[in-house]
């Protein structure tokens, strides 16, 4: 009977396309994952893999082998989290990364409740601005804010974000407020972190727009004091300036003009067969936390529906 490991250690190197890095995430030498993939290829008597020194490619049995292989893991694994999923204290490190702003925001103050909730996980929150590949760095999930195209991963997502044209009571009263699209060339449009053009929906459909300011940052934060102070207008999203727009420190601008409909706040993680119950209670008490229409759009005439 074909060892478990050995199956487990080539669906890992299928996912990671890298000996060496499922030898790290493993705890094996790159040595034992080749010596463990070449026996199992002698116990089937066929070739599962085609190694060069440059790549790695699935051979056509290997393909089929690797697609029932991952469905009996994910039996066995869902026999155990059947089990540890009943229990009430979970447990373990749940590994999660977001990005800087929103992750300080909107992830960072509701920690307390999930550890509270479940105090034998200790949470590893990492903030950074760029898209971690969860399986190299070995986390259990990210958050992430923006238009998901990487099929490889399952996302689930868990609010709508809505962009708009903001600027500060200040800079409205100096400079006026613009009336049409075209009245934006005349202010300053404070460009984004990326430097990415505004892509914005209005009455009469989808348009973009290449803001130009005083101001280049790789900061979204920066952006957004400098909207507050006064410096021009910003394309912000609402999760990061709610507060802002209810005290009066914002206002909308061009109300009838928001950002692309395809930006979600989503949970990411590599596999739906292979979740954890830790991260499936995390991310389903992150959804409880924001709801259907998440705190930072609720009560507000400015933000929208």
């Amino acid at each position: 009977m074909t060892n478990l490991g050995d199956l487990e250690v080539f669906a890992k190197v299928v996912a990671t396309g890298s000996m060496s890095l499922t030898g790290k995430l493993l705890g094996f030498s790159p040595a034992v994952v080749s010596k463990r993939i070449k026996r199992l290829e002698d116990r089937l008597g066929a070739r599962l893999l085609q190694r060069t020194t440059r790549q790695m490619t699935l051979t056509e049995a290997g393909r089929g082998f690797y697609e029932r292989v991952i469905n009996i893991l994910a039996g066995i694994e869902e026999a155990e989290f059947y089990i540890s999923w009943r229990a009430t204290d979970l447990s373990g490190t749940l590994r999660l990364s977001a990005p800087t702003s929103f992750g300080r925001m909107h992830v960072a103050p509701h920690l307390k409740g999930f550890m509270d909730e479940h105090p034998k996980i200790v949470v590893e929150l990492t903030l950074n601005d760029g898209f971690s590949n969860l399986i190299a760095e070995g986390y259990d999930l990210a958050i992430r804010v923006g238009e998901l195209s990487d099929s490889s991963l399952v996302a689930r997502r868990l609010a709508s974000v809505h962009r708009i044209l903001c600027a500060s009571p200040d800079y409205i009263a100096t400079h006026g407020a613009p009336l049409t699209i075209d009245d934006l060339q005349s202010h300053c449009c404070l460009p984004s972190q990326n430097g990415d053009p505004w892509r914005l929906v209005g009455p009469h459909g989808g348009f973009v727009v290449r803001p130009e300011g005083g101001l280049i940052t790789n900061s979204s934060e920066v952006v957004r004091e400098a909207a507050i102070a006064g410096i021009g207008i910003a394309l912000r999203s609402t999760w990061d300036i709610g507060e802002e727009l209810r005290t009066g420190r914002l206002v909308r601008v061009l109300p009838e003009v928001k950002g692309s409909h395809n930006i979600t706040v989503s949970a990411v993680y590599p596999t739906r067969q292979f979740l954890p119950s830790k991260v499936r209670a995390f991310i389903d008490y992150l959804a409880n936390v924001y709801g259907p229409h998440p705190y930072w759009d609720r009560d507000h005439a400015q933000l929208p529906s």
